[in-house]
């Protein structure tokens, strides 16, 4: 078998609505960049990534003009391999940020196809240890109003989801406290309820929102500080109060392996879609049932449902998808706050092209050989 066709697009979709955290400002649309990898039996595999709006046409050029000659003629099986040639040829300009996003996108695409091909769901091919998994709705809500967060609450509420994230960070901790009160009271003094300030705080006033907002029963607190700063995280750890949880903004394994080992993460938290893909993710959640921590997800919940139905350690899969249901054939289902892993060949992810097609920023066949 081998790799006889890559194609990369390039998408701007906007939001239904515009979504607002605490260093991303208001965000109106987000891009969508997809790989295609086709074998010489016809079969063809799908990945994507994603941006917050801005880097999507350098994460297009990269896998159009570095990954796509690298592959094609590969035997597309050789996931590791490809996975490890794929680091090394972009080594010197990589080692995670934009690389990391190219390298997830085909990635993706190869796992998809190596589970087409071989007739089998991409969680069974990865494993397979349970069939559902438990799910929260990530809300992107900082700048909303309280009562428009209260609406939100109750429409998560209403489709099933029995534990929530909401967005802290405000100008004073008065109003995050004030707004997580407001959604206790929402959900009941049970409910899991998670809290993302999405790198806000330096290290001592996280210290200082972490014992303030224990009162709450806080689930987790997301992203307290910047990931550079692993032994700042280790103090938020063992000086604050809540368990912590981060990895959305590392990009690489190397990243979560320090954070594990210096005890800075109760939840690591890697994305499939920016962190070097399903190669990538499978080693982080491996590291992390080594050092006894449940691993979780940000964002693409419909890949992540498969990575995290796959290991022993899983905790809650984010669900949130920026609306791109409305651009995939079927949607991930869910029942009484869990996530139905799909029996779909691959990951089941079938985008519907033709709806994407207004949206299109750039695309172009890169490199064919004959089968």
């Amino acid at each position: 078998m081998k790799i006889v066709g890559l194609e990369a697009a390039h998408f701007r979709i906007p939001l239904p609505t515009p979504l607002s955290d605490s260093i991303h400002g208001e965000m109106p649309d987000f891009e969508l960049i997809t790989a295609r990898v086709r074998n010489d039996d016809g079969v063809e595999g799908v990945g994507y990534t994603y941006t917050v709006g801005r880097g999507g046409g350098a994460i297009w050029w990269l896998i159009e003009h570095e990954l796509a000659p690298l592959l094609v003629g590969s035997d597309p099986q050789r996931t590791e391999e490809l996975w490890d040639r794929m680091w090394w040829h972009l080594h010197w300009v990589g080692r995670g940020g934009v690389v990391s996003f190219a390298m997830s996108a085909v990635d993706i695409a190869l796992w998809d196809l190596k589970a087409r091909a071989a007739d089998e769901p991409l969680w069974r091919l990865l494993g397979g240890q349970a069939a559902r998994v438990k799910a929260y709705a990530g809300g992107i809500d900082l700048q909303f109003p309280l009562e428009r967060l209260r609406e939100q609450t109750q429409e998560f509420l209403a489709c099933g989801f029995r534990a929530i994230k909401m967005k802290v960070g405000r100008e004073r901790l008065s109003e995050d406290i004030e707004r997580v009160a407001a959604m206790r009271d929402c959900i009941g003094p049970e409910m899991p309820l998670m809290v993302d300030a999405n790198m806000r705080w330096s290290v001592d006033e996280a210290i200082r929102a972490s014992r303030a907002l224990a009162e709450f029963n806080i689930y987790w607190l997301e992203e307290p500080t910047t990931p550079d700063d692993i032994e700042g995280h280790a103090r938020i750890a063992r000086l604050g109060v809540l368990p912590i949880a981060t990895g959305e903004n590392m990009h690489t394994v190397y990243e979560f392996q320090r954070m594990m080992s210096y005890g800075g993460v109760s939840f690591p938290e890697p994305d499939v879609s920016n962190m070097g893909g399903i190669t990538a993710w499978m080693k982080v959640a491996h590291w992390a049932q080594a050092h006894h921590l449940p691993v979780t997800s940000h964002g693409v919940h419909d890949i992540h449902v498969h990575l995290l139905a796959a290991v022993p350690n899983a905790s809650y899969m984010e669900v949130h998808g920026f609306g791109l249901e409305r651009f995939i054939k079927e949607s991930l289902r869910f029942e009484e706050g869990q996530a139905i892993v799909p029996e779909r060949l691959g990951h089941g992810v079938d985008f519907l092209w033709e709806r994407l097609e207004p949206y299109r920023v750039q695309s172009r066949k890169t490199i064919e050989v004959a089968p």
